[in-house]
């Protein structure tokens, strides 16, 4: 019989490392508290704050889920990236780092893309009158280009 001889390869190793350091990582899209303030009729409030009063709605604004659905609506496509992500990393094309923000990259353009082209209950007529659009969470831009991802460690 044949003796068998198990010997990890340099590729394997380094592919494990890597998992390893993927193992260890997180990213978060979206707002980052106290980076950015809207300022409206003489008030300011954190970006934050507001992405989460649109995001899970208010006494006064209905949900508009962006974040939610920028996941839920697009769960093949993530998962179609993901793939070719992992693929990347076994044949040693991309590291966990390059790979986290492969993926907040990603994520960040179908949020900027949901808030553009999400099913949302449309503005009240006074916000309307206001901004002079009927389209929820595009008034300045600032909501769309704001979103940003970080890569932080579990």
């Amino acid at each position: 019989m044949a003796k068998v001889i198990d010997k990890e390869t340099k590729a394997g190793k380094k592919f494990r490392q890597e998992i390893e350091k993927l193992k260890k990582l997180q990213v978060r899209v979206g707002y980052q508290r106290g980076e950015e303030n809207i300022e409206s009729e003489g008030e300011s409030a954190d970006l934050c704050d507001i992405a989460v009063y649109n995001e899970l709605g208010t006494e006064n604004i209905p949900s508009r889920p962006f974040m939610r659905d920028s996941v839920d609506n697009h769960a093949e496509q993530i998962n179609a990236f993901l793939k070719k992500q992992m693929a990347l990393l076994a044949k040693g094309d991309t590291t966990a780092e390059q790979m986290m923000k492969s993926i907040g990259v990603f994520q960040k353009g179908l949020v900027q893309a949901e808030i553009v082209d999400g099913d949302f209950e449309p503005n009240a007529p006074s916000t309307i009158k206001k901004k002079g659009s009927d389209k929820p969470l595009i008034d300045t831009g600032k909501m769309r280009q704001s979103v940003n991802f970080v890569i932080v460690k579990k």
